[in-house]
């Protein structure tokens, strides 16, 4: 009996894994052999180099340059982007004032400003980057058209400038994914249970304690997953750089590491040392997940 069952299962797993196998696995294994090659990517000739792509990716100034604007992206994007999303969705669920027969209550009108944050969700990454190239336009664009519009003299270059090209990528990707958590953070509250902080209330509880002692701790999984999610976008942001900036940025101030991959993959045929990129690159990911969750866990709570 227990050998029929073992067939039974390995016969529904068998087709999926081995699907996965040949789709995801691979992919990556071919990747990785590739990473110790010659490959031009355009040829079927090629010769195993060793660690060669791995030296000169130590030594490269550009890949740690976009390895540092990389990181930077992944601290401040998931803590920006996460934390407006927290922010907007109390406020939308238990941040209005107190009405009859309800502990807590929504500000007016929650449901509009739901649709409102959620509605850059509806547009693709590519119509969104090439709207914010357009009011990032220091001729014509609509930032420097309201600074004249108010009587400020400063009109800056925006995507022209070093120092602010990086942050101006930031803020468009912050712009196009806060809506979506929050709308997933409202979900997660609005199944919390109302007697939780009709409790708190009575005891004196503040807005700011019933936010870090309640919500908060019973929004965790969703945070941290949320988290995750981010941390691999900062790790990407190829279309964004892409469209808006046409190129690395001036003086390589929005070099990403998944932009550095496709130039030297596409355009300097150099598909062997842009494979080691993306090894590197894997890394990187799978370290920034796993230290997210080992810091992350804590003792589930249930309601």
């Amino acid at each position: 009996m227990q050998h029929g069952k073992y067939r039974f299962i390995a016969g529904f797993l068998l087709i999926p894994l081995a699907v996965y196998g040949v789709f995801v696995i691979s992919p990556f294994v071919q990747a990785i052999y590739y990473s110790f090659t010659n490959w031009s990517g355009l040829s079927s000739k090629f010769e195993v180099t060793g660690l060669r792509n791995y030296r000169r990716l130590w030594n490269d100034e550009l890949f740690w340059k976009a390895l540092g604007h990389n990181l930077l992206l992944l601290v401040l994007l998931p803590l920006v982007t996460l934390g407006l999303g927290l922010f907007f969705a109390s406020m939308l669920n238990v941040g209005g004032r107190r009405r009859r027969n309800a502990p807590v209550a929504g500000v007016r009108g929650s449901s509009v400003y739901k649709i409102v944050y959620f509605f850059p969700q509806v547009l693709s990454i590519a119509i969104v980057a090439l709207l914010f190239k357009f009011a990032y336009n220091p001729n014509s664009g609509a930032l420097n058209s309201f600074l004249d519009a108010v009587g400020l003299p400063w009109r800056p270059e925006w995507l022209g400038d070093p120092d602010l090209a990086l942050w101006c990528v930031m803020a468009v990707m912050v712009w196009s994914n806060v809506g979506f958590y929050v709308v997933l953070f409202s979900a997660g509250m609005s199944a919390i249970p109302k007697d939780f902080y009709e409790a708190a209330l009575l005891d004196g509880a503040s807005r700011f304690q019933t936010f870090f002692r309640i919500t908060l701790p019973l929004l965790w999984d969703t945070v941290q997953t949320g988290w995750v999610y981010m941390g691999i976008m900062a790790l990407d942001g190829f279309a964004v750089v892409q469209i808006m900036m046409d190129g690395p940025g001036p003086d390589y101030s929005t070099e990403l590491l998944t932009y550095y991959l496709y130039t030297k993959a596409f355009n300097d045929g150099q598909a062997g040392y842009a494979t080691a990129l993306g090894v590197a690159l894997l890394i990187v990911t799978l370290l920034f997940a796993g230290v997210v969750m080992k810091l992350g866990r804590r003792e589930r709570l249930e309601f």
